[in-house]
């Protein structure tokens, strides 16, 4: 993973209901490069967000299968990062607006 940004490693939030609660124990729900480490994961939300990480928790899911009449496709394969921030690590601005 050679010349990428850390914005290209953390791709967006996910935020749903489960997510949304496990911001009280300060984890955060990402959805991140399928290449991405563990720690380039951790290097890229403490440079993007300026926190400290904790631990990082990753878990892949594969796509599912879709068919469009007779063509049959899939959709893309993805990962999800769950970061725990330090206890003393202030929170992510972000999702305190949502």
């Amino acid at each position: 993973m050679k010349n990428q940004t850390s914005y290209d490693i953390v791709r967006k939030p996910v935020i749903t209901e489960k997510s949304m609660e496990a911001m009280g124990d300060k984890k955060y729900t990402f959805l991140v490069n399928p290449k991405a480490n563990k720690s380039q994961i951790k290097r890229a939300v403490e440079e993007i967000f300026g926190v400290d990480v904790k631990s990082v928790a990753t878990m892949r899911s594969e796509g599912k299968l879709k068919r469009m009449g007779m063509h049959l496709g899939r959709r893309a394969n993805t990962k999800k990062a769950i970061v725990t921030l330090t206890e003393d690590s202030k929170s992510i601005e972000f999702f305190e607006e949502i």
